[in-house]
């Protein structure tokens, strides 16, 4: 509220005219009471009056110009105009230093403007070329910014939705939902599988929403025809593998009984059987045998394969309990025979996992390493580690290291003359589902191998494991 009284424009300057009253009225007094002429009495009077007066004129102007020219700057300021600059006064004394703050002040905001424009140019170009729908509403759950894919997903244009609130878009349900979620929806631009993603930011002191809509279609499609592809590619192999003799010699056992019915012979003297056969050795019952043993042992191979990938790809979810990590280490260790594995302790710990799938899992890391200990006479050594959060559980081996790291958790492949390729599969899959991880990296000290196997100390809902 506006004080009543006189104005700062003219406060100061009347104080300082008031300040050279008393001296005026002296001299004017001296002067009319002297003895001189009225001509020089009304001479000098016009001429300290005059001198008077333009001198407190001149100390008015002085004073208010700058604080006038420095209001400008500031009204400038406010308005967003950067480009105005103030001279006034040295720049050594108390005038040129405001005028050279408020310059600088300036500076300074016309560089944040800049910043703050490219920032916000390059966010709208980040937003409108990614292939995300970004919505953003206000405290009234009015839209007040889209992108170029929430046009695509809404079928409309950003000038018809500006403004617009969250219901008459159909995305207030949407918008109050969980805050992040996957679902099947129906949208004008077309249907499919979405992650809806809900947060909430603050401008200018108001709260609002931003909603993300990103399609997960494309993604899973590629990684579906990855599967597939990676799939299709180890079954054909591996089936051919098991067919591939088996048609050949289901062929020639075949042409043998042909040739010796037709001929009325025991044995056919030109046939030859494989190439454990001698050149011009008749096929007799040893070859039929041998034969249907390879036969036998292909279709065995074949369907000890198909059982494990039926075993790896129906992992049941975890049936969740508490597990002593020191009793459960310390039992699996004790069951290897073939060498002996040093147990590092750690600090007592209890776990809620199922302990059935950790022992699988436990005793397939030890497996592998001890066949990798043997092959350079070295020792194996299982320990463990805990922190607030987590439990990490590690098997490190003096074996010869990995080859192949890239490898390591594709299903079926193995470096193993007589293993199934799902050993490592099957582990990782079981640590995820019990929403820890399971990683395998050479040693960097010495040879050798080390797994680290991470499962979360605290109480969680264990999901179930991907097929």
């Amino acid at each position: 509220m506006t004080r009543p009284g006189i104005r700062y424009e003219w406060r100061v300057p009347l104080l300082s005219f008031l300040s050279a009253l008393p001296a005026i009225v002296v001299a004017m007094t001296l002067v009319w009471i002297s003895d001189f002429s009225t001509r020089l009495q009304w001479t000098l009077t016009i001429v300290t009056a005059g001198g008077w007066l333009g001198f407190w004129l001149a100390l008015r102007e002085r004073l208010i110009r700058p604080l006038q020219t420095m209001s400008n700057m500031v009204a400038a300021l406010q308005e967003g105009d950067y480009t105005m600059r103030a001279r006034l006064g040295r720049p050594d004394d108390s005038l040129g230093l405001v005028a050279f703050e408020v310059n600088q002040l300036g500076q300074t905001l016309r560089e944040q403007r800049l910043e703050v424009l490219e920032a916000t140019a390059l966010l709208r170009r980040v937003m409108a070329e990614i292939d995300v729908a970004v919505f953003a509403f206000d405290s009234d759950d009015r839209l007040v910014l889209a992108n170029r894919a929430s046009e695509r997903l809404l079928d409309r244009s950003e000038e018809s939705m500006i403004g617009r609130r969250a219901g008459s878009l159909h995305l207030q349900e949407l918008l109050t939902g969980p805050p992040r979620t996957v679902a099947d929806m129906v949208f004008p631009g077309g249907a499919s599988r979405w992650e809806l993603r809900v947060s909430h930011f603050r401008q200018e002191g108001k709260p609002h929403r931003l909603l993300v809509v990103a399609d997960l279609s494309r993604v899973l499609r590629e990684e579906e025809r990855t599967a597939w592809q990676r799939l299709v590619r180890v079954l054909g192999h591996e089936i051919n593998n098991s067919l591939a003799p088996i048609q050949s010699i289901a062929q020639s056992l075949s042409t043998s009984a042909r040739r010796q019915l037709a001929s009325g012979h025991d044995s056919d003297p030109d046939l030859v059987l494989g190439e454990g056969s001698a050149p011009g050795q008749p096929v007799k019952d040893e070859d039929f045998i041998q034969g249907l043993d390879i036969i036998s042992s292909r279709a065995e191979a074949l369907s000890r394969f198909l059982s494990s990938y039926a075993r790896l790809a129906r992992l049941p979810p975890p049936s969740v309990r508490q597990v002593e990590v020191e009793d459960w280490v310390e039992r699996i260790v004790g069951l290897e025979t073939r060498l002996a594995v040093e147990l590092i302790r750690g600090p007592p710990v209890t776990i809620q996992a199922d302990g059935d799938q950790l022992d699988q899992l436990l005793i397939n890391l030890v497996d592998n390493a001890v066949d990798a200990a043997s092959e350079s006479g070295g020792g194996v050594r299982v320990g463990w580690r805990s922190s607030r959060r987590q439990l990490e559980v590690w098997v490190e081996d003096d074996g010869p290291g990995l080859a192949d790291t890239a490898n390591l958790f594709v299903p079926f492949y193995t470096t193993k003359g007589s293993g199934s390729g799902i050993g490592l599969v099957l582990c990782r899959e079981i640590a995820e589902a019990h929403r820890g991880s399971l990683t395998l990296r050479n040693r960097t000290s010495a040879q050798g191998c080390v797994a680290r196997l991470t499962l979360p100390t605290s109480k969680q809902k264990s999901g179930p494991t991907s097929a």
